[in-house]
């Protein structure tokens, strides 16, 4: 086991050709590859994603994100001068006001108000929280989700630049609550098709919510990783979920999480023996190389950007050496990175 206080954040760096960023997602949602890594021995298999349930048997529990994207990023001018603004909607806090995060920052001190499409929708900074982001007020006729919905754009990854053309495709066909500022990816391989293949073979479906908040693009300033400080996430598990996880684990069977999202809800849901709690709460659980996990027993998920908490939390599962390996082989292979790149598990 690495020594945790001792892990760097330039022991997860790899070099990724551009080229390999997925900026487009594919035609059929389950015909991404699918890079399966034995997290014991290292081996790597090349499949393809609508194989997935060849390697889920029954009793297993299936743990997914069922949170929805909001059109969360918004296109405004600063209604004194005019000045072209964009507020990025992070988190809710009350009714009315949210954190949010402002570009350009410098134009936005507490008192200046923003207005949205003709001042159908206007916002009010009220103060500068810590990171630099900001509280806002909003005000607006009616349902302020209907408002969104006509004004807000989806908030793709920095990295994606290419425009979207079906809003549904950065949503999982799961999606059910809204309130994420970025999608749980592994989740977008999922058609309806393949979960009622999954659950015919008797494999048991959880769902949970955890709200994605931009944190999850934050990159890891510090240099230890026992520096580094994770960004809180609401999160929810109901009865029946905890009821589905629980009777996996007390019957020896697996509990395959789709996403580093639904692994760290459950992660942080459990108690020390592996039971999850039904409830809510936040959460900054933070899972690199030498964390001990309590719950999942494999993960699906997609290709993660070098040095991000993403790439050290498969490091956690599979170990450190053996995914920086499976990664170069799928990057020689020429698989599809990031948001809407292919899918890996990890068993």
């Amino acid at each position: 086991m690495e020594e945790r206080q001792e892990l760097k954040k330039s022991d997860f760096y790899f070099d990724l050709p551009p080229e390999l960023i997925a900026q487009d997602p594919l035609a059929d949602r389950s015909a991404s590859r699918l890079l399966t890594l034995d997290r014991e021995t290292g081996e790597v298999r090349h499949q393809v994603f609508w194989e997935i349930a060849d390697f889920l048997s029954e009793g297993d529990c299936l743990v997914l994100n069922n949170t929805k994207v909001i059109p969360a990023r918004l296109l405004g001018q600063k209604e004194d001068t005019g000045a072209a603004i964009e507020v990025l909607l992070l988190k809710r806090l009350e009714q009315d006001t949210w954190e949010t995060l402002v570009k350009p920052g410098k134009k936005a001190k507490p008192g200046t108000v923003i207005k949205f499409g003709d001042g159908i929708l206007r916002g009010e900074v009220l103060e500068v929280l810590e990171e630099g982001n900001r509280r806002i007020r909003f005000s607006y006729e009616g349902i302020f989700e209907e408002v969104l919905d006509r004004l807000g754009e989806m908030p793709l990854p920095p990295y994606i630049t290419h425009k979207l053309e079906d809003k549904n495709r950065y949503q999982t066909v799961y999606a059910k609550y809204e309130g994420s500022a970025a999608a749980p990816t592994a989740g977008l391989h999922f058609t309806k098709e393949l979960l009622e293949q999954i659950e015919a073979k008797g494999v048991e479906t959880a769902y949970v919510t955890l709200h994605v908040g931009l944190g999850t693009f934050r990159p890891v300033k510090a240099e230890y990783l026992t520096e580094h400080h994770m960004h809180s996430e609401y999160y929810e598990i109901g009865e029946e979920a905890a009821e589905k996880i629980n009777r996996a684990k007390q019957r020896n069977k697996r509990v395959i999480c789709v996403g580093t999202t639904s692994c760290r809800t459950v992660e942080s849901a459990a108690d020390e023996s592996g039971m999850v709690k039904a409830g809510c709460g936040n959460t900054e659980i933070f899972i690199y190389p030498g964390y001990r996990f309590k719950v999942l027993d494999a993960l699906i998920t997609n290709f993660h950007l070098p040095e991000s908490t993403l790439v050290m939390l498969v490091s956690a599962l599979a170990g450190r050496e053996n995914v920086l390996a499976a990664y170069q082989e799928a990057i020689e292979a020429g698989y599809r990175f990031f948001s809407f790149g292919d899918a890996m598990l990890i068993q």
